[in-house]
């Protein structure tokens, strides 16, 4: 089975450590299953539609949208087909949350899609796991080939007329196909690149039939909302933000690891408490809140809570909880390189704005980082941002554009210091 990553638990890890849980029959003696049996045999989908709207979950792989209302924008009535994608494309550098979910429990992660399909009326999903995750889609096959002969998947399901199956499908290594409409074109087997909305894939999603998009994690906490009732998730976390989460926590920290806790605990109880500190009695410079693409925070700002109604108050949002530390040794502007470098090499070139911005941000701090910047590169550097931001077909651009204006913002001084000084006044940093 899978590494034992998790340091803390909680409703959706407890049981990570016990290899059998991977297995159809160890969580079957976990209770597993029993949830989707008691939905579909005595509820109605608009009943579980409520349920789940009414239980706050948002969703976990980045916007933070409301799951429940999701779920009621597929068409109640229509003669197509319906079909529901897991994105299991997890590709945020610091994430690594749905890897352990689809290692350790792929079972939970089926009972939450069975949910979700008679929620629906979707008679397939379509499990689209990242091209590099080679074990976690094996674990996930073999899941669904158990409950596929255990009669969980296929025809009359739990005895009645419910039917539903899983496909699992594996990328080619693309991050822009992490972006639902981009992960569509790649399922179809075309070029990996986001659509233009409308349509939204409610009404023309994978192969032009209804389609609803749900993240890994996302999917995992409906078992447990529907078997404990909204109320019980909703006295989790925050008002706005309910339940737990997983935070990846790497970098400069003791104990790197997967921490699933309540959305709202505070970022600097996650990085000095649950991972250990900072080694070598060395102290934090930034951090990055929630994957490579959410602006970073000072080690001034380590007091918020980790939901995004208050890390926006910060210019920073939750992402997918990757929670990527840094020491007082690192150099700002090598990050900035290696975040554009990122951004600059994925970009699937469709937008304008995005194929040249994110070369042209490379360019400029890889120049300032060699030595031949000039003072009114940072000012270039913020309008290219600036420009890009909320201005192509997806969110690619503001997710290029947001950790250099996070950087500019913070660190500014890292920056004139490589201009002024003609080199990397760091010498203890990471190289590049």
């Amino acid at each position: 089975m899978g590494q034992r990553v998790p340091h803390v638990t909680g409703y959706l890890t407890e049981h990570f450590a016990d290899d059998a849980f991977g297995t159809l029959a160890g969580y079957r003696a976990r209770g597993g299953y029993e949830t989707a049996r008691r939905v579909v045999t005595g509820m109605s989908p608009a009943e579980v539609i409520e349920t789940v709207k009414a239980s706050g979950l948002q969703g976990r792989g980045g916007a933070g949208f409301s799951t429940g209302l999701k779920w009621s924008f597929m068409p109640a009535e229509t003669d197509r087909p319906k079909y529901l994608v897991c994105n299991a494309d997890e590709s945020e550098p610091g994430s690594f949350k749905d890897r352990i979910l689809l290692e350790r429990g792929p079972h939970q992660l089926i009972e939450g899609i069975l949910i979700a399909a008679f929620a629906t009326g979707a008679e397939k999903t379509f499990a689209y796991v990242r091209g590099e995750y080679a074990f976690p889609a094996d674990c996930l096959e073999r899941a669904v080939a158990e409950a596929r002969e255990a009669g969980l998947l296929g025809e009359r399901i739990f005895g009645t007329d419910f039917r539903h199956d899983i496909v699992v499908v594996r990328g080619a290594g693309a991050y822009i196909c992490g972006e639902e409409t981009g992960l569509l074109e790649s399922l179809e087997g075309k070029k990996g690149q986001p659509r233009k909305k409308p349509p939204f894939p409610a009404q023309f999603g994978a192969f032009g039939m209804p389609t609803t998009v749900n993240n890994v994690e996302t999917f995992c906490h409906v078992p447990h909302i529907l078997a404990r009732g909204p109320d019980w998730f909703r006295s989790i976390g925050t008002e706005k933000s309910p339940g737990h989460t997983l935070f990846g926590v790497s970098g400069h920290v003791v104990r790197p690891g997967l921490y699933e806790l309540p959305l709202g605990t505070r970022l600097d109880e996650i990085i000095f408490e649950h991972a250990g500190g900072v080694p070598d009695g060395k102290k934090v410079k930034g951090v990055i809140p929630g994957g490579m693409s959410m602006p970073i925070l000072p080690a001034g700002q380590l007091d918020v809570p980790m939901a995004n109604e208050y890390l926006r108050e910060r210019k920073t949002m939750l992402g997918t909880g990757g929670i990527i530390v840094m020491n007082e040794d690192t150099c700002m502007v090598r990050v900035a390189c290696v975040v554009t470098y990122f951004f600059r090499d994925e970009s699937c070139g469709q937008c304008t704005q995005c194929r040249e911005g994110t070369g042209w941000m490379n360019r400029i701090v890889e120049r300032i980082e060699r030595g031949g910047g000039e003072s009114e590169d940072l000012a270039v550097l913020l309008d290219v941002a600036g420009k890009m931001e909320g201005a192509t077909i997806c969110a690619f651009a503001d997710a290029a554009a947001w950790p250099v204006q996070g950087l500019l913002r913070h660190f500014r001084e890292d920056f004139e210091a490589h201009v002024r000084e003609r080199k990397c006044p760091f010498p203890a940093s990471f190289e590049l």
